[in-house]
C-alpha cells in the first residue's frame, strides 16, 4: 500500500447525483456538454474544511444511464462536462491539497459500448466477440445474443476477464487516467472479477504508477485471501458497517465488538476501506432510525483502524432509504445545492464530525489501531484504541465511550486523563471514572 494513504480521509461523492443529471439519459453519440464539474468545486473548501484529504468519485466516464453502464472509459460523461472540465477538477483539487480516485466500472459495461456493438454486428468470428461471453443460437429478452450479465441485468454485459484483450483494455483504461493526474481507483463489482484477473492487471499498472492505490468493492467473502490473491491494496469493510449501524439501531453492543475483534484480524495483513455509508446502501441516519445517534457512527468510524470514508451529507446528517426498484438509489444519490452555504440543517452533526476528523488527523497511528473492549453492555460500550509496536506507535492509545441510554452512563478503571471529543456536551471526567450523558458519546485520552 503506498505510504500516503496513511493519512487518506476520504468523502465519496456519486457525481451524477450530486450535480442532478443522473436523471438526464445518457448517449453514445454526440451530446451537448454540460459543464459541471464546477458544481463539484464549489464543494472542495467544505471538505477541506471537514477536515477530510481525498475525494472518491464514483463513475464519471460516459454512460447510457446511472454511470455503472459505461459506454467510454476514455470518455467523461457529457452530463458532467469534458476533459478540459475533468482536468481543472484535478487541479483544484491538487492545489487544495485533495487526491482524488475514481470508480473503474471493469466488471460490466453497458450494451452502447461500441466494442460490444460490433461484437453483436459481427458475430461469433469478431475480434470484438471476444471481449464478451456470448451464448450464440439464443437471445435474450432484449432481442440481442444471449450473453452473461451483472446480476440478472441484461444491460449490464459482462466483460470476459479470461480474454487477454480485457486485461489490456482494463490496464490501459487505468494508466490512462493516473497519467492524468488521478491517485488511484476504486475497482467497481471486484468481488464479480476473478481474482486472477487482479493478479494479472494491477502488476503492469503499478509498474508504471507504483503510488496508485486500488481499493476493490467486495460485499463478503474471505477479505484476507481475497486481498492477497488480487494484490489489491484493500476492499470495502461491509462487515463492519453491518455491525455498526445495526448494533445502534438494535441496541445491541456485542455485535460491534464481535466485528471489532474480526476487523483486527484483518488488520494483521491489509488495511481495510471503511464506511458507515456509500451510494449502494441506506443512509446511516435512516438506518439506525435514532438522529442522536449518528455521533456514535462516526465516533466508531473515525477512531478505529482502516482507511475512513464519509459519503456525502452522510456529514449533515442526511436521510434517504434505498429501494429495489428502478430508481430505488435515488433517495441516497440526491442533488447537493450549489454550494455548502446554501445549506440550513445540519451543521450540528457537520461539527460532531469535524472534531473526529481532528482526533484521527492527530492520531495517525490510528489508521492501524486494535481495539480492546473495556466495558460492555448491550446500550453502554467503552473501548479502547491502541498503536501497534511496528507502527511506530507503541504506548499510544485513546478510548471510545458510547451510551444509548436514556440516563447517564458511568465508565469506571479507563486510565483516561482527558476528553478530546464529544457529543453533546456533558460529558465529565474524574478520579472515579468517565460519565457520557444520556445518548452520548466521547473520546478520551
Amino acid at each position: 500500500m503506498p505510504n500516503w494513504v496513511e493519512d487518506a480521509l476520504w468523502w465519496q461523492v456519486y457525481p451524477l447525483g450530486f450535480v442532478g443529471a443522473v436523471q438526464e439519459p445518457g448517449t453514445a453519440d454526440a451530446a451537448p456538454i454540460r459543464h459541471r464539474f464546477e458544481h463539484l468545486e464549489a464543494w472542495v473548501e467544505h471538505v477541506i474544511g471537514l477536515g477530510l484529504n481525498g475525494i472518491l468519485l464514483g463513475p464519471v466516464f460516459a454512460s447510457g444511464s446511472h454511470g455503472y453502464d459505461t459506454i467510454d472509459y476514455f470518455r467523461i460523461d457529457p452530463r458532467l462536462g469534458d476533459d478540459a472540465d475533468f482536468d481543472h477538477f484535478l487541479a483544484v483539487c491538487r492545489a487544495a491539497g485533495l487526491r482524488v480516485l475514481l470508480d473503474g466500472v471493469f466488471n460490466h459495461v453497458g450494451t452502447q459500448f461500441e466494442p460490444f456493438r460490433e461484437a453483436v454486428a459481427g458475430g461469433e468470428a469478431s475480434a470484438a466477440s471476444r471481449l464478451f461471453r456470448f451464448h450464440w443460437g439464443s437471445t435474450n429478452d432484449l432481442g440481442l445474443p444471449a450473453y452473461d450479465c451483472f446480476e440478472g441485468h441484461q444491460a449490464l454485459v459482462e466483460l470476459n476477464h479470461d480474454a487477454p484483450e480485457v486485461a489490456d483494455l482494463v490496464v490501459d483504461v487505468m494508466c490512462h487516467w493516473l497519467g492524468r493526474g488521478i491517485d488511484g481507483w476504486r475497482l467497481d463489482a471486484a468481488y464479480a472479477v476473478p481474482e486472477s484477473f487482479w493478479a494479472r492487471v494491477l502488476p503492469r499498472v503499478r509498474d508504471r504508477y507504483p503510488d496508485a492505490y486500488v481499493l476493490g468493492e467486495v460485499i463478503h467473502g474471505d477479505y484476507p485471501a481475497i486481498v492477497g490473491a488480487s494484490g489489491m491494496d484493500s476492499v470495502t469493510q461491509y462487515e463492519l458497517w453491518k455491525a455498526i449501524w445495526s448494533s445502534l439501531a438494535s441496541g445491541n453492543f456485542f455485535e460491534l465488538s464481535h466485528a471489532l475483534g474480526r476487523h483486527g484480524e484483518f488488520l494483521d495483513s491489509f488495511v481495510p476501506q471503511t464506511f458507515v455509508g456509500n451510494h449502494d446502501v441506506t443512509r446511516i441516519a435512516s438506518q439506525i432510525g435514532d438522529p442522536r445517534h449518528l455521533g456514535h457512527a462516526h465516533a466508531v468510524l473515525l477512531a478505529v483502524g482502516g482507511t475512513p470514508s464519509i459519503y456525502y451529507g452522510d456529514e449533515m446528517g442526511y436521510t434517504g432509504v434505498k429501494e429495489d426498484r428502478i430508481g430505488g438509489d435515488d433517495q441516497v444519490r440526491p442533488v447537493m445545492p450549489p454550494t455548502p452555504g446554501d445549506l440550513s440543517l445540519g451543521h450540528e452533526h457537520a461539527e460532531a464530525l469535524r472534531a473526529l476528523v481532528g482526533v484521527r488527523r492527530r492520531h495517525r497511528w490510528l489508521h492501524t489501531g486494535r481495539t480492546t473492549d473495556l466495558a460492555l453492555a448491550n446500550e453502554t460500550y467503552a473501548f479502547a484504541v491502541e498503536g501497534v509496536d511496528g507502527a511506530g506507535a507503541a504506548g499510544e492509545r485513546i478510548v471510545v465511550c458510547l451510551n444509548l441510554t436514556d440516563d447517564p452512563a458511568a465508565f469506571a478503571n479507563l486510565d483516561v486523563s482527558e476528553i478530546v471529543a464529544t457529543g453533546p456536551d456533558g460529558t465529565s471526567l474524574d478520579g472515579s471514572g468517565v460519565t457520557v450523558p444520556a445518548h452520548g458519546w466521547a473520546v478520551l485520552e
